[in-house]
């Protein structure tokens, strides 16, 4: 659920967001409760949330309860994971009695740094003390999971700074842990500077980084499961899992994309526009497209690999081989698929156990590039639609899977 709501824009961000206003919110809360009855939920039960932003912090406590309020008329799993992203200057007890009380169980704390200089180069409002206070009320609140959000490769940081924050989240002893390389989207304040000069890319660095975090969280306690994601045990995202498996969500909200029954779409990224198609019984139209087993099986590879238990041969058989029309098809797109995998291997980018097949430490410093290697395989052969099994509630694209 893509909850819009910004007080001002960070420089690293392309999200969709929106000034809210009393006017807004209000128009934003009836849509939503007008989206969910759009959905055909078929009695199949909702096994994740995650509220997304924006900010879903900015709404009052009393927005969040009637926002919950609509969720929970869902048929949820008795066993579902909630997530709620929050800014830390947006965390009160209030709002997070008002999560706890809805059944909300992980909160994912946006932090970043820990250092107010660095603070300030991403243009993020909140200050380090903002953040600490914002984990310590969240542990307080009883959640069973609390994620923590950073960020490197950010312009002025050093190694020495980042292994800094690194230990000092890790003395905090958070459940779960992403770290992000900063990246530069089109028509931000950070493309701006770099297409300036004033900022450069150092890929160098970005894999030092990279490879210093793994051992750093790894020796103390954190197992990677994904590129950027790592883990206490039984803290794993679950609802990240079923997007990079390839499973269904409902996408809620303006610019909230979707994955259900055999069809991909995304929201308007406008809250007026989205509204006016909610009301008018539209939902999810924008890029819409049929799923192919062969595009979903590309899928599958491209962001599966990401894992570092990497994807299941024959589980992919299993789910996507039945759904070939013609045999030779299926055939064809299979050896493709090898090729693809016996080139990534003599690369040294990945690596097989009979039927399992991951990344290697190389690979996972060049996952967007593997993945890259899969593209185009959905056009490999003639295929029919297939059907995901597991509803999730969630919002955002397949390229913005966040922690």
């Amino acid at each position: 659920m893509h909850v819009p709501f910004c007080s001002s824009t960070c420089d690293f961000c392309a999200f969709y967001q929106v000034q809210p206003d009393a006017e807004k919110i209000a128009r934003y809360l009836e849509a939503v409760e007008c989206e969910t009855g759009l959905v055909d939920w078929s009695g199949r039960p909702v096994g994740t949330v995650f509220w997304g932003g924006g900010t879903p912090g900015l709404l009052s406590p009393g927005q969040l309860e009637r926002l919950g309020t609509a969720v929970r008329r869902l048929p949820l799993s008795p066993r579902v994971e909630w997530t709620v992203e929050l800014a830390p200057a947006s965390v009160t007890p209030a709002r997070l009695r008002v999560l706890r009380d809805l059944g909300v169980t992980r909160v994912s704390i946006g932090v970043q740094s820990l250092r107010p200089s660095l603070l300030d180069a991403l243009g993020r409002l909140h200050t380090r003390e903002q953040a600490l206070l914002a984990y310590e009320r969240a542990r307080v609140a009883g959640f069973a999971s609390v994620n923590l959000d950073l960020m490197f490769a950010l312009p002025g940081q050093t190694e020495e700074d980042w292994l800094s924050d690194l230990d000092e989240v890790i003395g905090l002893a958070p459940d779960h842990v992403s770290t992000y390389c900063l990246t530069f989207e089109e028509d931000t304040a950070l493309w701006v500077r770099l297409a300036q000069g004033k900022v450069k890319l150092d890929p160098e660095r970005e894999a030092k980084l990279y490879e210093r975090t793994w051992s750093h969280l790894a020796a103390a306690g954190y197992a990677q499961y994904e590129v950027s994601n790592f883990a206490r045990p039984g803290h794993v995202c679950v609802h990240n899992l079923n997007t990079w498996r390839m499973g269904e969500w409902v996408g809620l909200g303006p610019a909230a994309a979707s994955q259900q029954d055999g069809w991909r779409g995304r929201n308007p990224a406008d809250l007026a526009r989205w509204s006016d198609d909610v009301k008018a019984g539209r939902r999810a139209e924008e890029e819409r497209e049929s799923l192919t087993a062969a595009r979903l099986l590309e899928d599958s590879l491209i962001f599966g690999l990401r894992m570092n238990a990497g994807v299941s041969l024959a589980r992919l058989r299993a789910r996507f081989g039945s759904t070939l029309r013609a045999e030779d098809a299926g055939d064809r797109l299979w050896r493709d698929v090898a090729q693809r995998l016996e080139r990534l291997e003599r690369e040294g980018l990945l690596r097989r156990y009979n039927e399992q097949v991951c990344l290697t430490d190389r690979g996972r410093l060049l996952a967007d590039a593997v993945g890259s290697e899969f593209l185009g395989l959905a056009e490999t052969g003639d295929v029919a639609p297939s059907r995901p099994r597991a509803a999730v509630v969630g919002g955002g694209a397949l390229e913005d899977v966040r922690g």
